[in-house]
């Protein structure tokens, strides 16, 4: 009877709220139901939103990027980033290179894959800073401006979201996973209300916008690759096989839950992914790639404030609206879904530890992509062994990832590693999407519970049906750059969230708690403080305070 009773406990505990969750889908079916039915106006009326956006707000969204990366610094490398989210005796839930595997699939997903070769050939040639096309310099700065657009700042933008939620979900144990309630700090009881809910539903809207941008990039990528192994032709069939083949892998993976389904994707997708790196790396003219590698280094440290600040006033060429602005709003966009995994993954590991290993390990991981396959591809074009620009200018992203695939020895054996590759780095971003929409749509869960099974296979079908739909009429395109468009009052929550932090912290650990005072907590375990709710409710509460082991502080600096 207990068993029974316990059953039903946590069976309502894990209920949908309503109150997100059909106001959510309403606004996806009223965003894609227009697109569908009038593909070709929707598409013109977003892009020129976009560009409306792009040409007033490029500035914010730059801004917003700088700031994000000192923010994470300062977050880092102060006495903030020996705050641990949980208690003393909290461990993390995952290993190191489990955690650091999920963290980077999650976030990166088939754009890196459809990108690495593709985009320095872009930047070959249309060039920024008004170089000259396809010269030494162009080459140069084409190797170098994708380790911009995917490295330090587009990490740390992931990285803002994930810091708050995971101190309200394990600091102060809230049984809510959403980004409304990492916003309390601010907002206080207003998060309770309409307000809440109107950031909810925007956090699931930009999850599902992201996803539609991900099928927009891998379904016609991975039918190509199709088409060159079996020699069949493109269809709409094949492109449903493909999305029915996705659906079912991240069916599983949902299913299974964090540790026996995404995480175990996540192994495969390092493994697979590191192989086809060192491969590639070694097939090529590797001193080559090294050297420009080398060379893309110093030239983005040399460039860094430059290229972080530059919105081409004067000669509005267009590159920083088409290229970095747009690459900041779509990082914004994603943020919401990466900061909720990353902190539902990261219980029992410090502010600093979680910063420094998602900054550092998401750009290796992302400039070794760049570095190996977009320095293979210049090497290929700049050496005339295949015409990449021409390939790319006249036929397209897929068809240029498969005519560089085929210039690789054993091709034969590489396309199909290559299109598996493809399907597990999809579904590791899909199955966390499901995942945190999920949880978003729980009425209550803990940071050490996950959501009901039938809800997660819910979302994935949802995401699944919403891609049948949109490639179905030819919509994607429309609704990739609809996205973007999210970002824009996802700044202002970011905002408010980095604010609660804070306030949150001094509040927990006292303005004027020192590195002293902190040690000395530390050796008592814990520090009884008062709790302020809505400013009204008072609860005199004791919370663990948790530091690194061996951490010997200096006296006299404040928090």
């Amino acid at each position: 009877m207990n068993a029974l009773n316990e059953r039903k406990d946590k069976s309502k505990k894990l209920e949908i709220e309503p109150a997100i969750l059909w106001p959510a889908v309403s606004v996806i079916l009223a965003a894609s139901i227009p697109l569908a039915l009038y593909p070709e106006a929707g598409e013109v009326l977003v892009n020129n939103l976009l560009s409306w956006f792009t040409g007033t707000f490029g500035w914010l969204y730059l801004l917003t990027g700088i700031g994000s990366f000192l923010f994470m610094t300062w977050l880092a490398f102060g006495p903030v980033g020996r705050v641990k989210l949980g208690g003393p005796d909290d461990k993390p839930e995952f290993s190191k290179l489990p955690w650091i595997a999920m963290l980077f699939c999650a976030g990166i997903g088939i754009s890196i894959v459809n990108w690495a070769f593709v985009e320095p050939l872009y930047f070959l040639s249309s060039p920024p800073l008004g170089i000259e096309p396809n010269s030494d310099a162009a080459v140069e700065w084409a190797a170098m401006y994708p380790m911009f657009h995917w490295g330090v700042v587009p990490w740390a933008l992931y990285l803002m979201p994930a810091l708050p939620i995971g101190y309200v979900l394990y600091v102060r144990k809230s049984k809510v996973l959403r980004l409304s309630e990492a916003c309390r700090g601010v907002l206080g009881g207003l998060v309770d209300g309409p307000v809440g809910k109107v950031i909810d539903v925007i956090v699931v809207f930009s999850i599902v916008g992201g996803v539609g941008t991900s099928l927009g990039l891998s379904v016609p990528l991975v039918s190509a690759l199709f088409q060159e192994m079996f020699g069949v032709g493109d269809s709409f069939l094949l492109q449903m096989i493909i999305l029915a083949g996705w659906t079912v892998m991240i069916a599983w993976s949902v299913y299974n839950g964090l540790n026996k389904g995404i995480q175990t994707l996540s192994n495969i997708n390092g493994i697979l992914a590191l192989g086809m790196l060192v491969f590639v790396l070694f097939s090529g003219s590797t001193v080559f790639v090294l050297n420009l590698w080398s060379n893309s280094f110093g030239l983005f440290l040399d460039n860094f404030f430059r290229i972080n600040f530059w919105t081409d006033p004067i000669s509005k060429s267009g590159f920083p609206e088409s290229w970095t602005i747009f690459y900041w709003a779509w990082w914004i966009a994603y943020a919401p879904m990466m900061g909720l995994f990353v902190a539902r993954i990261s219980r029992g590991r410090t502010i600093k530890e979680l910063i420094v290993n998602g900054v550092v390990w998401g750009c290796v991981g992302c400039w070794s992509f760049f570095a190996i396959w977009g320095g293979y591809a210049i090497d290929l074009n700049i050496n005339n062994v295949v015409d990449l620009q021409g390939v790319l200018h006249n036929q397209g992203i897929p068809a240029t990832v498969v005519a560089v695939l085929k210039t690789l020895p054993l091709a034969w054996v590489v396309v199909p590693l290559f299109t598996l590759l493809c399907f597990v780095f999809l579904a590791t971003t899909v199955d966390s999407s499901a995942y945190m929409l999920a949880s978003i749509c729980t009425r209550e869960i803990s940071g050490y519970q996950e959501p009901a099974r039938w809800n997660r296979i819910m979302w994935t079908l949802i995401l699944a049906l919403v891609g049948v739909g949109l490639l179905s009429v030819g919509g994607l395109s429309a609704v990739q750059t609809s996205t973007i468009l999210v970002a824009l009052p996802m700044i202002p929550v970011l905002v408010i969230m980095a604010a609660s932090l804070l306030r949150w912290v001094y509040r927990d650990f006292g303005a004027e708690l020192s590195f002293y005072s902190l040690s000395r907590c530390e050796m008592r375990g814990q520090v009884v403080l008062v709790r302020e709710y809505d400013d009204k409710i008072h609860e005199e509460k004791t919370i663990n305070t948790s530091f690194p082991e061996g951490h010997k502080p200096d006296s006299g600096s404040p928090v």
